[in-house]
């Protein structure tokens, strides 16, 4: 079984965690990533551009100059496309871009994404958020640094009022509740913060 370190909130280690194999140890498929990320993209996508055509602009009723004997090419309207004012051809317009991926591969797809930063040694439990008493950049800034990390996830398993307004000015730091994890985020970020809580509940439900 996969094992990974647990700190205090003061950046000491505390010991080890075991984790569940079912969970934390599941091969990398980079097929089964790839198309949830793509999916998680094109789902955040809001799809609202728009242009308008040479039917949507305003003008062009009148044909700009006689078919013939003039030396010019001919033209119909001063609202072709080819014109300055004139509408757009082939614009985008709203469209949906949403893409269905399956339950059970969404679940394969984060246990994949987990079991890589626990192998890699970038996922960290810190014991002690509820003792924050008060949003503090500098104790959470402390943290980072005795753990190394970069860019940085944390991941907490309840309303973290403190915690979130904690993480929010440093730099590359993002914080989502464990309701709202996602292989993108975790992509996204080079080390895990996570709590003991937030461990229980992706055990209970990614095991299954």
């Amino acid at each position: 079984m996969p094992f990974v370190k647990v700190y205090e909130i003061t950046g000491e280690r505390a010991g080890e965690m075991e984790l569940s194999d079912a969970v934390f140890n599941t091969p990398v498929n980079m097929a089964v990533i790839h198309q949830v990320v793509v999916a998680h993209l094109a789902n955040s996508r809001q799809g609202t551009h728009s242009t308008k055509t040479r039917g949507d602009v305003s003008g062009g009723g009148k044909k700009p100059w006689r078919q013939k004997h003039t030396g010019r090419a001919r033209q119909g309207s001063t609202r072709s496309p080819i014109w300055v004012h004139g509408g757009v051809a082939h614009g985008p317009h709203p469209r949906d871009y949403h893409q269905k991926v399956n339950k059970k591969v969404r679940q394969l797809a984060l246990r994949c994404v987990l079991s890589d930063k626990v192998s890699e040694d970038l996922l960290a439990v810190v014991k002690g958020f509820d003792t924050i008493e008060k949003p503090s950049t500098k104790a959470m800034k402390n943290l980072f640094t005795a753990l190394d990390a970069g860019k940085t996830l944390v991941i907490y398993h309840d309303n973290a009022f403190n915690v979130t307004r904690s993480v929010r000015n440093l730099p590359g730091a993002k914080c989502i509740n464990v309701a709202s994890i996602n292989v993108y985020d975790i992509l996204n970020a080079k080390n895990l913060i996570v709590t003991p809580e937030v461990i229980a509940k992706i055990e209970e439900v990614y095991s299954k």
